[in-house]
């Protein structure tokens, strides 16, 4: 760690690192095709010391409106990044980023690639004779998404071997 000095949340809230930080993840989630406030988002919940935020929260910390924080928190709960918490008796909505969050996107990109293999394997049963092309298409478009899914499969396992091994060299 950079700084041994125990922080209060609320100055980690202003804090120039965190700041830039969350901006420069979102920079870099842009560059690899993702809106930026999703990296704006994803960015400042990896960084929160608190274990959940509400929407009003990020809005206000991100300076960004409701509407935005609203379709952004959906558009991450849907890739897996994030997830919604409940507190009982308390009407707001409220989120949290598992703290494995790249091995979370993992499995929720693995029930997106079923899906699209899903829908390749449909309109291959739906195809009518005598389309040699479509149906060769189809086939090899569902074959590289059934091959992906199970490579992500290997690949989740692989990734939690690999953090479990790296967490018990650091004693955690």
């Amino acid at each position: 760690m950079a700084d041994d000095n125990p922080i209060d949340d609320d100055a980690w809230e202003d804090d120039p690192r965190r700041v830039e930080f969350v901006e420069q993840f979102a920079l870099i989630r842009e560059l690899a095709g993702s809106a930026r406030m999703e990296g704006r988002v994803l960015g400042y919940l990896m960084v929160c010391n608190r274990p959940y935020v509400s929407s009003a929260e990020l809005a206000r910390a991100l300076s960004a409106s409701a509407g935005s924080i609203s379709s952004t928190t959906r558009r991450l709960i849907d890739l897996g990044f994030i997830a919604r918490h409940a507190v009982p008796g308390d009407r707001n909505h409220y989120f949290k980023v598992d703290d494995d969050v790249w091995g979370s996107f993992l499995a929720g990109e693995r029930r997106s690639l079923n899906k699209q293999q899903q829908i390749f394997e449909q309109m291959l049963a739906e195809l009518p004779e005598g389309m040699p092309g479509p149906a060769k298409r189809l086939r090899n478009a569902r074959n590289y998404f059934e091959w992906l899914a199970s490579y992500h499969r290997k690949m989740l396992a692989d990734w939690q071997e690999y953090r479990d091994k790296l967490d018990k060299e650091d004693g955690e």
